[in-house]
C-alpha cells in the first residue's frame, strides 16, 4: 500500500521554483503577512544564473528598478554582490538609459538564499512538485495545492507556479540530448503533464547557454578591456553607494575562421540538424544562427565576463551554442585571446515547455483554474528580469485576492512591468519574449530613475516599502518642485538677454553643472535630484505631449468590456476579430485595440455595441 501524507500547515501560498520569479513572488507575499511556503527541486541553485551573470541591460535595467520600487530584492542583492557597474546608453537620452551589472554568481545565490531563510511567515522546502491538486465545483476549476514526487501534498489557497525550463526540459549538445532543467538538474515532466490535464495549452520553446572557459587559460592581452563606471549608480532606491572593487570584462571578435568551421560543421549543431522543435529566442541567438542568419558580417562580438570574485570561471557572451564540444573547443580557439582556452563547461541549447500566456489574466492567474497564478519563463519570457517582474505582481495579486483586496495591474504608462504583462496576456508569444524599451510607447514617462515616483507608492501601500524610505522619496519629489520653482524665478543677465535659469537649462547645450557657476543659491546637494531637475526642464515638452497620449489611450482603457459578453452575436466583427476576442476576453476596449487580427473597424463596432449593451442593462436594473 502506498501510503500518501497531508500534510496540512495551514499556507495561505505555495510557490513552485525558487528562480527569480519565485524569489520576488515568495518575498512579497511573505512580506504581506501571509504564511507562505517556496519549494524547489534544489535549494542550493536557489537565484542560479544558468546564463551570463549579469542583472539589467536595456529595457531590464528599468525592471529592476520598478520591482524595487515595490519592494522586491532583485536591486538590493546585485547592489551588495555586483562585481562591475555601468550605466548604458549615457550619450543618448534618458528614456532608454539603463543600468547593468556583472553579479558574482555564487554570492548573489548565497544573499537570496539568506534573505528567504531569514524571512517571517517563510517556509523554504526542497521537494519535486509533479501535480496541481484541484477541486472542482459546478464546472469551475480552483488549485488548493501541489503534490511532490515523494507523494506529499501541500494544501493553500492560492498557488505560483515558476519552474524556468525545469517543464520538461531537454538539453542538446550536439546529437546528445538528455531530460534536464538547467545543466546537472533534474527537469520535471510530470508537472508539465499535470498543467495540460487541467486545461492549460501547452507549447515549445528553446534558448541556450555559451561556454564557461577557465580564466587562466585565456591570453587577456590580445582583448579589449572594458571597465565599469568610475562612480557607479546603484540599481535601489535604498542604497547609498557602491563600493565594491569591480573587475573587469573584455571584448573579442570572431572572425572568418570561425566562420568556417562553424559554416562546415552546421550539420552536427543541434539547432540546424532538426534535433531542436522548439523556438529560439530572436533578440539572442546562438553563434550557428547568427553566422547563418547574417553571412555579410565579417566579426561578431564577445564579452568575456567573470562569474565572480573567488573564481577563475569566465562567461563568453556572445556564443551561445547547441555544438558538439570537440566543435565549441575548435572555434573558440580561432578567437584572438582564446587560441587557448580550457572549457570548464560547454555551452547547450534547452527546450522546454511554456503556457501561452493569453491564458491569463491581467493579474497573473489562469483564467481556466481560479487560484492559480504562473509567473516567469513558464509564460514565455525569457531572462531573469523578466521573470522576477511578474514574480513579484503574481506574489501581490495572490495576497490580494486571498485578502478580498481586488487585484493589482499596472498598465502600459505605468511601468514597463505594465508593458510586459499587458503585451503577453494581450497578444500573446509563440517565441520567447525580451523586453526593450522600444516596446513601451511611453518610453520618457517611464524612465530607470523615476521608477520610484511612479510605484513606490504602491510599495508602501502593500507594506514592502517601509515608512522610512517613502518619507525620503517624499522628500526628494519635494526637493525637485522647489527648486524647479526657484530656476523659475531667478533671473540672470545672458547674452545680453535677461533670462530665467529655467530658460537658460532648456538649452541644448546648457547643462545643471553650467548654471552652478552662473548662480551659488542652488539648493540642491544630491545628484540625482539635480538629474532629475535637468530631465523633467529640458524634456517637459515632450513629457506633456507624451501624457497627452497617455490621457488619450486611457480613455480606450476606462471603457470596461463585460466579462459574459459574446462576440460571436455581435454584427460587423470580424471572424478572426470574434475568435480572437472570444480568446483573450479583454477587460477594456484599449486592451481589446491591442490584440493581433483586431482592426479599427472591429472596435468601433464594439464601442457602438457596447453603447447599446450598456444602456439594455441599466434599463433592465431598472
Amino acid at each position: 500500500m502506498v501510503l500518501k501524507m497531508k500534510i496540512n500547515y495551514d499556507y495561505d501560498v505555495i510557490i513552485v521554483g525558487a528562480g527569480h520569479a519565485g524569489i520576488e513572488a515568495s518575498l512579497a507575499v511573505s512580506r504581506m503577512g501571509l504564511n507562505t511556503l517556496l519549494i524547489t527541486s534544489n535549494i542550493e541553485t536557489i537565484a542560479q544564473m544558468p546564463c551570463n551573470p549579469a542583472i539589467g541591460g536595456l529595457a531590464k535595467g528599468h525592471l529592476v528598478r520598478e520591482i524595487d520600487a515595490l519592494g522586491g530584492e532583485m536591486a538590493k542583492c546585485i547592489d551588495r554582490t555586483g562585481i562591475q557597474f555601468r550605466m548604458l546608453n549615457t550619450k543618448k537620452g534618458p528614456a532608454v538609459q539603463a543600468p547593468r551589472a556583472q553579479a558574482d554568481k555564487k554570492e548573489y545565490q548565497a544573499y537570496m538564499k539568506k534573505i528567504l531563510e531569514n524571512e517571517k511567515h517563510l517556509d523554504l522546502r526542497q521537494g519535486l512538485v509533479e501535480k496541481i491538486l484541484i477541486k472542482t465545483k459546478n464546472n469551475k476549476k480552483t488549485a488548493i495545492g501541489v503534490a511532490t514526487l515523494t507523494k506529499v501534498e501541500y494544501l493553500a489557497r492560492a498557488i505560483i507556479i515558476a519552474t524556468g525550463t525545469f517543464l520538461n526540459g531537454l538539453i542538446h549538445i550536439g546529437n546528445i540530448k538528455h531530460p534536464a532543467g538547467r545543466a546537472g538538474e533534474f527537469n520535471s515532466e510530470a508537472l508539465s503533464k499535470s498543467l495540460k490535464k487541467i486545461g492549460l495549452k501547452i507549447g515549445r520553446l528553446k534558448t541556450g547557454t555559451s561556454p564557461r572557459v577557465h580564466g587562466n587559460s585565456i591570453n587577456f592581452s590580445k582583448l579589449k578591456i572594458q571597465e565599469g563606471d568610475s562612480s557607479p549608480q546603484p540599481f535601489s532606491f535604498t542604497t547609498k553607494e557602491i563600493s565594491c572593487n569591480q573587475m573587469p570584462c573584455y571584448i573579442t571578435y570572431t572572425n572568418e575562421k570561425t566562420h568556417k568551421i562553424i559554416r562546415d560543421n552546421l550539420n552536427l549543431s543541434a539547432l540546424h540538424s532538426g534535433n531542436i522543435t522548439g523556438i529560439g529566442v530572436r533578440y539572442c541567438p546562438s553563434i550557428e544562427d547568427k553566422i547563418v542568419k547574417f553571412p555579410q558580417k565579417e566579426r561578431h562580438q564577445i564579452f568575456i565576463e567573470p562569474e565572480g570574485a573567488q573564481t577563475k570561471e569566465y562567461y563568453l557572451n556572445g556564443v551561445s551554442t547547441s555544438f558538439p564540444e570537440e566543435i565549441q573547443k575548435s572555434f573558440l580557439h580561432s578567437i584572438p585571446g582564446l587560441e587557448d582556452v580550457k572549457i570548464i563547461r560547454p555551452g547547450y541549447a534547452i527546450e522546454y515547455d511554456f503556457v501561452y500566456p493569453t491564458q491569463l489574466k491581467a493579474t497573473l492567474e489562469t483564467k481556466e483554474v481560479e487560484n492559480l497564478y504562473l509567473s516567469g519563463q513558464i509564460n514565455g519570457t525569457s531572462g531573469y528580469e523578466e521573470a522576477a517582474a511578474q514574480g513579484i505582481m503574481a506574489g501581490i495579486n495572490a495576497v490580494l485576492k486571498i485578502q478580498k483586496k481586488g487585484s493589482f495591474v499596472l498598465d502600459r504608462s505605468n511601468a514597463y512591468i505594465g508593458v510586459l504583462i499587458d503585451d503577453l496576456v494581450t497578444k500573446g508569444t509563440n517565441e520567447p519574449y525580451r523586453m526593450f524599451t522600444s516596446r513601451a510607447e511611453y518610453r520618457l514617462l517611464l524612465r530607470q530613475d523615476n521608477a520610484d515616483d511612479r510605484l513606490m507608492h504602491f510599495g508602501y501601500k502593500f507594506n514592502l516599502i517601509s515608512r522610512d524610505i517613502y518619507d525620503i522619496l517624499i522628500k526628494k519629489q519635494d526637493l525637485v518642485k522647489k527648486e524647479i520653482s526657484r530656476l523659475q524665478k531667478t533671473f540672470v543677465s545672458f547674452e545680453k538677454n535677461n533670462l530665467s535659469l529655467r530658460q537658460l537649462l532648456k538649452r541644448p547645450e546648457i547643462t545643471y553643472q553650467n548654471l552652478e557657476k552662473i548662480d551659488k543659491s542652488s539648493i540642491c546637494t544630491l545628484e540625482e535630484i539635480k538629474k532629475e531637475v535637468e530631465v523633467q526642464v529640458k524634456y517637459e515638452g515632450y513629457i506633456k505631449r507624451q501624457i497627452s497620449q497617455v490621457n488619450q489611450y486611457k480613455k480606450l482603457e476606462k471603457q470596461k468590456i463585460y466579462d459574459d459578453l459574446d462576440y460571436n452575436n455581435i454584427t460587423g466583427l470580424s471572424f478572426e476579430a470574434k475568435e480572437k476576442l472570444n480568446q483573450i476576453r479583454p477587460i477594456s476596449l484599449g486592451q481589446a485595440s491591442r490584440i493581433s487580427g483586431v482592426r479599427p473597424s472591429d472596435i468601433s463596432v464594439l464601442i457602438v455595441y457596447l453603447t447599446k449593451y450598456r444602456r439594455n442593462r441599466d434599463k433592465s436594473k431598472c
